[in-house]
């Protein structure tokens, strides 16, 4: 059985929600985290806020300028030392361990290549992403076609890849990193 982390950010419940029904559906194990603060995506970069035995983290973010998009809160909410702003590739570099896991990234520019070695020398086995800023319902699409090819059709991630970034040119943005 695939065992897959989905991790949700502002504003990306519904794509969550799609992507945890399809991926239920095809026999997967899903956990949604949902992230309303650094501190707890911070928690799930750095391992500590994840079942060990996770195959996939599949991150449902907006991106923007190659970062994951952080709720602004209440400067009297933030915790001591708690970041602010968008989490770029320092950030990741700096907190993730996401260790023998695959990342699929279904956010606006967050495909870039310094974002994704960022990932991959957290000691993740791969990275996937798209490098514009791709329509939501491409993302979406990609995503389920991605895991279809994966658990459905026994593919290899990069076989799954190849296809899943067939539909339209929306999800020929994405790129698969290793």
């Amino acid at each position: 059985m695939l065992n897959v982390a989905i991790v949700v950010g502002f504003n990306s419940d519904l794509e969550a929600q799609s992507i945890r029904a399809s991926l239920e559906y095809f026999g997967a194990k899903v956990i949604t985290h949902w992230i309303g603060r650094p501190k707890e995506f911070i928690d799930i970069l750095s391992g500590k806020g994840l079942y060990n035995d996770i195959n996939y983290v599949v991150f449902c973010f907006h991106g923007e300028e190659e970062k994951f998009v952080m709720e602004e809160l209440g400067e009297d909410i933030y915790e001591q030392d708690e970041p602010r702003g968008y989490f770029g590739s320092a950030e990741i570099y700096k907190y993730a361990k996401l260790h023998n896991t695959h990342i699929v990234n279904s956010g606006c520019t967050l495909g870039e290549r310094k974002l994704a070695e960022s990932f991959l020398r957290s000691g993740a086995k791969s990275y996937i992403g798209s490098i514009d800023y791709v329509d939501g319902n491409a993302a979406l699409m990609f995503t389920i076609r991605l895991f279809y090819g994966v658990i459905n059709q026994k593919k290899t991630l990069e076989e799954a890849f190849q296809e899943a970034s067939l539909i339209d040119e929306e999800t020929r943005t994405f790129r698969f990193y290793k």
